[in-house]
């Protein structure tokens, strides 16, 4: 996960949080985290990149519609990153 960017890593964490999103439920999540308008030509190619990398698996709902999901790999570098960061941040510590 260290070659993401970080806008790869979000879309990474997005699709782990949703079940089989489509690419419009995928930019509409991040439109509301970022809260700006995530364009289609920067959101398709780095989907479309996490698929190259094997961290997610796109399907076709219909002749239309994509859906995402993750690999086990992706499922993995996730876990992997949450431990690299658990070394830096405590959660248990109340704010």
């Amino acid at each position: 996960m260290h070659d993401l960017t970080g806008f790869q890593r979000d879309l990474l964490y997005t699709i782990a949080g949703l079940d089989e999103p489509h690419g419009l439920a995928i930019k509409d999540e991040l439109e509301n985290y970022y809260e700006k308008e995530i364009h289609h030509g920067r959101l398709y190619p780095n989907l479309d990149t996490l698929v190259d990398k094997g961290l997610v698996e796109k399907g076709q709902r219909d002749r239309r519609t994509n859906f995402y999901t993750l690999t086990r790999r992706g499922d993995r570098e996730i876990e992997a990153r949450r431990e690299w960061e658990s070394q830096y941040i405590d959660l248990s510590v109340e704010a």
